[in-house]
Formats: structure tokens, C-alpha cells, sequence
């Protein structure tokens, strides 16, 4: 039987989404777009993940251009995953300002083996969206555009799915951001994948909107995952 680190890299490398969107967005797979993600994606789920443990999972929205989008690891750019998970990405250089919240909170939790060796985090649509305007492509959400939403929500409802049979905990999963929440609560009402749901501020918020008060959402993240 795969180990978990197996099992995510095996889901990752297969990633497609070949589904219906709005003429202005597009899906961006760093998979295909750059083969040293996949490469800095091995050697991160195998640092940490390289066990059959059950953990716990945190939600994210999706993937941004610069975080995930590009290393293929949720909410971490390659500033971070060099400076502390110790994996150099060569063709890339990025700085993403959730990874910086999510990475400070990490080492107060203990470290990124101790918070890893507990937590999972992905995204219910686990590929970057981006959306066309005036200035170019930005990052967009699935839950931007109502009819974005109904063309990848049963590929939604199927990552959910896939990332709970890695063997996650479902008795209670943490949701970052109120209106993701909104929306996973619809599909958990739907699909009953959840015992329990637990919302806490996206970091992107956080870091954009609540810089000043950044130490009391990590203690309050950490008081809330260590509960």
C-alpha cells in the first residue's frame, strides 16, 4: 500500500481539469507548465509526508500564481520552501504573502516537521484560476463568479474526496477564509464530509488587512489547531 507521501504525489501528477469555464478564466496546472515543480513537489511530500499517519486537514480557496501555482506545495513559495523546508527551486523566484503568514504561524506552532506531521493543506479546486482584465491575467477564486463556481464544483466535490482517502481526520476540518467557508459548507451539506467545520481568517487576509494585529490570528490559529 502507497504511503501518504505517495498517494499526493501520485494525485498531484495526474491533476487535470478539463471542464467547462467562463470565457475570461483559466486554469493554470504548474504541473504541466513547469517540470521542476513536480520535482520540488516530490522532495517536499517525501521530507514530511513520507508515513501512513492520519492528520488533520486545513482548507485553502485554490492556488495563487505564486505560491502553490508555481512550487506545487499549498501556501508556500519558493522563498519559504528554501529558507525552511530546505528545497532550492532553480527555474523560479517567488514571494507570496499568505506563505509569509502561514510560515510564521508554522514556527510557533513547532516547526514545519511538527505542524506537518499533523496538518494536510489543500485546496478544494487544487489548481490555480486566473482571470482576464485590463492589466492582464490576475489570481481569481472559484468563488468569484457564479457560474465559475457551478463549472468546477463537482471537481471540487472530487478532490475533497480524493484528499479525505489519503486517510485525513473528518471529524473536524479547518476552513481558512468566511466566504471559502460559505461555499464548502454548501458542498459539506450536500456530500456530508465533515462532522464538524472550523473557519479561521485566510492568511492573505490577515497579512493584507490585519497586519498590525498578525500575532493575535497566530495565536489564535494556533489555540484553534492545537485544541
Amino acid at each position: 500500500m502507497k504511503n501518504f507521501a505517495e498517494q499526493i504525489v501520485e494525485f498531484n501528477v495526474n491533476l487535470t481539469y478539463d471542464g467547462d469555464l467562463p470565457d475570461e478564466f483559466q486554469v493554470l496546472n504548474p504541473y504541466l507548465d513547469n517540470p521542476e515543480t513536480i520535482m520540488v513537489m516530490q522532495k517536499f511530500y517525501h521530507k514530511y509526508y513520507n508515513d501512513s499517519n492520519q492528520r488533520k486537514f486545513i482548507i485553502g480557496i485554490n492556488p495563487s500564481r505564486h505560491g502553490a501555482g508555481v512550487t506545487g506545495v499549498p501556501f508556500t513559495d519558493t522563498k519559504r520552501l528554501e529558507s525552511v523546508c530546505g528545497i532550492t527551486m532553480e527555474s523560479a523566484y517567488t514571494h507570496e504573502i499568505s506563505s509569509v503568514f502561514m510560515y510564521d504561524m508554522i514556527a510557533e506552532y513547532g516547526g514545519a516537521d511538527i505542524f506537518y506531521d499533523d496538518f494536510y493543506i489543500n485546496s478544494p479546486f487544487p489548481l490555480a484560476i486566473v482571470k482576464k482584465s485590463k492589466k492582464g491575467w490576475l489570481n481569481a477564486n472559484y468563488y468569484d463568479d457564479k457560474k465559475l463556481f457551478e463549472c468546477v464544483k463537482e471537481f471540487m466535490t472530487n478532490s475533497l474526496k480524493k484528499h479525505i482517502s489519503l486517510n485525513l481526520d473528518t471529524s473536524e476540518v479547518f476552513v481558512l477564509g468566511k466566504r471559502n467557508a460559505e461555499f464548502i459548507t454548501k458542498l459539506n451539506k450536500e456530500e456530508k464530509l465533515f462532522d464538524k467545520m472550523t473557519v479561521l481568517e485566510h492568511p492573505r487576509y490577515i497579512q493584507q488587512y490585519k497586519s498590525k494585529e498578525k500575532q493575535l490570528y497566530i495565536d489564535k490559529y494556533i489555540l484553534t489547531l492545537k485544541e
